[in-house]
């Protein structure tokens, strides 16, 4: 008889559940490990969606300190544009009053 086809003896069935009895260990272990990690991966997850939150509030803050200067600039055009329309206004009303004075035609 060759080696594969001989019976089993008690003591390789003992061997067998004493194997079998490490790899559930051993499954066990891994399962084990395999959660730690998935439970850090989640943890570092979340650390980086946190960090680009706070990297995009950043940004935005950024944005808005940036708009409001702009906006006053612009506020502060305007209402010198709006004065040097009125002096404009102011001097083209005194060319026309000389003008009918001297009486001239008007420039059309």
């Amino acid at each position: 008889m060759a080696n594969g086809d001989r019976p089993a003896t008690r003591k390789d069935i003992e061997r067998l559940r004493t194997d079998m009895g490490q790899l559930s260990s051993d499954m066990g272990q891994l399962r084990s490990d395999l959660e730690q990690q998935r439970s850090e991966s989640h943890h570092a997850f979340d650390h980086l969606t946190e960090t680009m939150r706070d990297v995009q509030t950043e940004i935005l803050k950024a944005f808005y300190g940036y708009t409001q200067t702009t906006n006053a600039k612009l506020k502060e055009a305007e209402v010198s544009d709006i004065g040097l329309r009125q002096r404009l206004t102011v001097v083209e009303e005194r060319i026309l009053a000389v003008e009918k004075r001297l009486n001239f035609p008007p420039a059309a």
